[in-house]
């Protein structure tokens, strides 16, 4: 944007999903408790494990030492090893696929399906997540989620907080990047929207990996600061 000029109106929105839109941690203990049964006595410790490994897999992908790949991909080799490091060599490859396919079955927060109801009255709106087209797929059949689009790593080929994510996503929608709006629960996924150029908004998800364990507030400069999606919505006039 040209210095002087005023700040242009917001166009799009995308969102951050794991976390932002989707409870990964109820869903992914609900689903191994379901599936590994008394092999796992408490579910949300795997859980827990298994979406620590998320970061270091897609850094192998950011740094050039794997070639990019589907996070399904990253994600069975991160559930391989989480069960060889619990002991649960075991378990047989039709449940360690129906596992996998966990991601593919997270529930939304509760005010999503409405919030973004309410936001894409007014804007065109997209996912711009580290999940593969289909899980996001998925995951909107699942929660009833009315995308314009589906954006993000797949189709720029490589991971958030990559600058190509972003950029990708708002040249999808023939869009400059201060006229796309970032939404999501994690400070460093806007932070680095922001330096693209960006406008963001944080939303609220204090029990994101458990009760009272999330970000209740951006720890960096943001547009918007929302409770939920609802909430942003009536802030941006909805």
């Amino acid at each position: 944007m040209i210095a002087g000029m005023s700040t242009p109106p917001i166009r799009a929105l995308i969102f951050d999903v794991f976390g932002t839109l989707v409870d990964w941690h109820g869903s992914i203990a609900r689903e191994v408790g379901a599936l590994l049964g008394n092999r796992v006595p408490d579910p949300a410790p795997f859980a827990v494990d298994w979406r620590a490994q998320y970061q270091p897999a897609m850094e192998a992908v950011r740094s050039g030492v794997l070639p990019f790949c589907k996070l399904d991909l990253l994600h069975r080799h991160n559930l391989d090893r989480v069960l060889a490091d619990r002991g649960l060599h075991d378990v047989d490859e039709a449940t360690r696929v129906q596992l996998n396919l966990a991601w593919h079955r997270l529930d939304a927060w509760p005010d999503v399906p409405p919030g973004l109801m309410r936001l894409r009255e007014r804007f065109r709106i997209a996912p711009c997540s580290n999940g593969n087209i289909s899980l996001m797929v998925d995951l909107a059949r699942r929660n009833g989620l009315c995308w314009d689009a589906i954006l993000g790593a797949e189709l720029a080929r490589d991971y958030k907080p990559q600058p190509v994510v972003y950029r990708s996503s708002c040249a999808a929608f023939d869009c400059d990047p201060a006229e796309v709006l970032m939404v999501a629960a994690h400070s460093s996924d806007l932070a680095a929207a922001a330096a693209c150029g960006l406008r963001t908004a944080h939303i609220a998800r204090p029990d994101e990996h458990g009760t009272g364990i999330g970000e209740r507030a951006a720890d960096v400069p943001v547009d918007w600061q929302a409770r939920d999606l609802l909430d942003l919505a009536q802030q941006l006039g909805c």
